[in-house]
């Protein structure tokens, strides 16, 4: 996950020097700033899918524990 958030510091310094040279509202600087909001999406995406449910979470501590027994037919 460190590599996403490598990956929005880099575009969020090359978004501001991008709208620094070409203007605030130019379009190269809203390219820039949505390059950077899909990014922080993405991390946020990757964040809340990794979140595991109280269950998983026990059997993760407990994996001896009978509701932790995964039984193949």
């Amino acid at each position: 996950m460190s590599n996403i958030h490598e990956k929005i510091e880099q575009e969020l310094q090359q978004a501001r020097e991008v709208c620094d040279v070409a203007g605030g509202t130019s379009g190269e600087c809203a390219a820039a700033w949505d390059a950077v909001e899909e990014l922080q999406a993405e991390a946020a995406h990757q964040k809340q899918s990794k979140q595991k449910n109280s269950l998983e979470q026990f059997c993760d501590d407990n994996p001896d524990a009978a509701e932790c027994r995964v039984y193949d037919n």
